[in-house]
C-alpha cells in the first residue's frame, strides 16, 4: 500500500531509508506510450543509517549537558521550547517549555497527518461525483474535497484522478442526451475559504488558496508554470480565486459545454428511481490516491492546500462540520483518542499558517513516538515525506557547515516557518545508533532572523546525531 520505498522498523531492527525514484514512478503514473521507455533506475542507495535497538540510552544529563549552550542562543529569540524523547521507551531525555504551547507553523502538519491516518485509514480514496440534475441534460459535479483533481492527464499531482475520465463516465452514462449545463456542487465545506489568522498575503502569496470542495491541481492557475517551478525548488503558485467554479468550467468545457453554462447550486437527493439520468442518479465518479499517498506530498512539499484537505477529511470522520473550526476540533478529538495530550493542542487550521495554532513540543515528539514505535503501523506513513539533512525536502540545503554536517543524513524531520516563527520536529540516530525524536519551536525570532535561526535549530539536532549523550 505505500507507495514511496520505506523501511521503518522503529520498534525493532530501526531505521533504514532509500532513495527513491522520480516521483512520477513513486505514484504509479501509467506509461505513456508516446515516449521511450526510461533507461533502468540504479539500485537504491542508503540515506539514513539504521538504527540500533541495543544501542545505549544517552542520559537526560548528557542530552542537557549537549543541548543547555544551544537552546540559548540569540538566533533563536527569547522563547525556545524543546523537547527530546527516545522512540523505543518514550522516556523524554531533555525538556525546556516542553508543555507549553507555541506557534508550530508547518509542523502542524505533522498532526494532521497522523490525524487523517487514524481517522480514515491509510487506503481511504476521496471520491469527486457526477449525478444527474433535477433536469434532463443537467450535470451535477458534487466536490468530495480531492484537492490533487486534475482536469486531464497532464495535471500536477501524479496519478490524480481526472475529469476527463468523469466526462467520459457521464457521456456513457447519458446515452443520446446531451449535457446542457453543469452545476458545481462544493456544499461539502462550510464556513471561510481562508483561516482569519492566515496573514494577509497568505491568500495571494502562492503558498495557500482558498479551500473549496471541488478543486484541480490544488488550484494552482497555470499548471505547466508550476511544474516548473515546482522542479526548479520554488513551491509557491498563482492560484485561481474561485477554485471549484474553475474546476466546474473546465468539467463543462470537456462536456462539449461553454463556461456560461455553468453555476454554482446542489446536488438533488437521490431518488428510488436508480435509471442512469434520473434526478440525483450517479453517472460517474473518480477518486483520489490513497490517504497514505497525499499525506506523503504533504509533508515532502509542506502543501498547504493538501493540509487543509486532509482536515477537513478528519472532520468528515467525526460527523463535524467541513471548515476550518470544525477540522480543527476534529483533530483535537482523534488527538485525545490517540493518546496524546489534547490539552496542550490548539489548532485553527490544518496547515500551520495560521498564527493562532499552538501545539507543544512534547506533543510532537509523542505523536512521533506513538507512531513510530509499532502500535500504531497505520500512522507510520508520516515518516515517508520527512526531508532528510543535506538531501531532500526543505533540508535539503542544510546541514552543510562545519557545525552542522554531523545531522547530514541522520536528521529526518518536518521543518516550519512564518515571519518570526522557525520549528523543526522528527528523528534523529545519534552516534551510537540510538533512535530520538526532537522538537524544537520558537516563535519570537527578529524579523530578518531567517538564516541565522535555521543554522541555531540545526545545530541542535547536529549535536544529537554527533553525541552518544551519556
Amino acid at each position: 500500500m505505500l507507495a514511496v520505498v520505506l523501511l521503518l522498523v522503529l520498534a525493532g531492527a530501526g531505521v533504514a531509508v532509500v532513495r527513491p525514484g522520480p516521483v512520477a514512478g513513486w505514484f504509479g503514473a501509467a506509461d505513456d506510450p508516446t515516449t521511450a521507455a526510461p533507461a533502468p533506475e540504479p539500485s537504491p542507495s542508503a540515506v539514513l543509517a539504521g538504527s540500533d535497538p541495543n544501542a545505549p540510552l544517552p542520559s537526560p544529563e548528557g542530552v542537557r549537558a549537549a543541548l543547555d549552550p544551544l537552546v540559548g542562543a540569540a538566533a533563536l529569540g527569547d522563547r525556545v521550547n524543546v523537547s527530546v524523547a527516545d522512540v523505543a521507551t518514550g522516556q523524554s531525555l531533555f525538556a525546556k517549555g516542553a508543555d507549553d504551547g507555541t506557534v508550530p507553523a508547518s509542523v502542524t502538519k505533522l498532526v494532521t497527518g497522523v490525524t487523517v491516518l487514524a481517522a480514515k485509514g491509510p487506503a481511504y480514496r476521496i471520491p469527486t461525483r457526477a449525478v444527474a440534475g433535477a433536469n434532463p441534460g443537467e450535470v451535477v459535479i458534487v466536490g468530495g474535497g480531492d484537492p490533487t483533481l486534475a482536469v486531464d492527464k497532464k495535471g500536477f499531482y501524479p496519478d490524480a484522478a481526472r475529469l476527463d475520465d468523469l466526462a467520459a463516465q457521464v457521456k456513457q452514462a447519458l446515452g443520446g442526451t446531451a449535457p446542457t449545463k453543469v452545476i458545481v456542487d462544493s456544499s461539502l465545506y462550510s464556513g471561510p475559504v481562508f483561516e482569519p489568522g492566515w496573514d494577509a498575503d497568505i491568500p495571494t502569496g502562492g503558498y495557500g488558496a482558498a479551500i473549496t470542495a471541488l478543486m484541480t491541481d490544488g488550484a494552482r492557475a497555470d499548471v505547466p508554470q508550476a511544474k516548473k517551478d515546482h522542479q526548479s525548488g520554488d513551491r509557491g503558485a498563482e492560484r485561481v480565486s474561485q477554485p471549484d467554479l474553475s474546476a466546474g468550467r473546465a468539467f463543462a468545457r470537456l462536456l462539449g459545454l461553454p463556461s456560461s453554462a455553468v453555476s454554482k447550486g446542489t446536488a438533488p437527493p437521490a431518488g428510488a428511481d436508480a435509471t442512469a439520468g434520473a434526478p440525483g442518479s450517479e453517472l460517474g465518479k473518480v477518486e483520489s490516491p490513497p490517504l497514505v499517498r497525499l499525506v506523503d506530498i504533504m509533508i515532502t512539499d509542506s502543501d498547504n492546500v493538501i493540509a487543509e484537505a486532509m482536515a477537513r477529511q478528519v472532520a468528515l470522520a467525526r460527523n463535524k462540520p467541513a471548515s476550518f473550526s470544525g477540522a480543527a476540533a476534529a483533530m483535537d478529538e482523534v488527538a485525545a483518542e490517540l493518546g496524546l495530550p489534547a490539552d496542550e493542542l490548539s489548532l485553527a487550521d490544518g496547515s500551520g499558517l495560521s498564527r493562532t495554532d499552538r501545539i507543544s513540543p512534547s506533543l510532537l515528539t509523542d505523536l512521533i513516538t506513538l507512531a513510530g514505535n509499532g502500535g500504531h503501523p497505520e500512522l507510520a506513513a508520516i515518516f515517508g515525506g520527512l526531508p532528510v539533512g543535506g538531501w531532500s525536502g526543505t533540508l535539503g540545503g542544510r546541514y552543510e557547515t562545519a557545525g552542522t554536517k554531523a545531522g547530514a543524513g541522520v536528521v529526518r524531520a518536518k521543518t516550519g516557518t512564518l515571519t518570526g516563527v522557525h520549528a523543526i520536529a522528527g528523528l534523529v540516530t545519534t552516534a551510537d545508533g540510538r533512535l530520538l525524536t526532537f522538537a524544537v519551536l520558537t516563535d519570537r525570532v527578529p524579523a530578518d532572523g531567517l538564516e541565522s535561526a535555521r543554522v541555531a535549530l540545526d545545530r541542535i539536532a547536529a549535536t544529537l546525531a554527533g553525541c552518544g549523550c551519556r
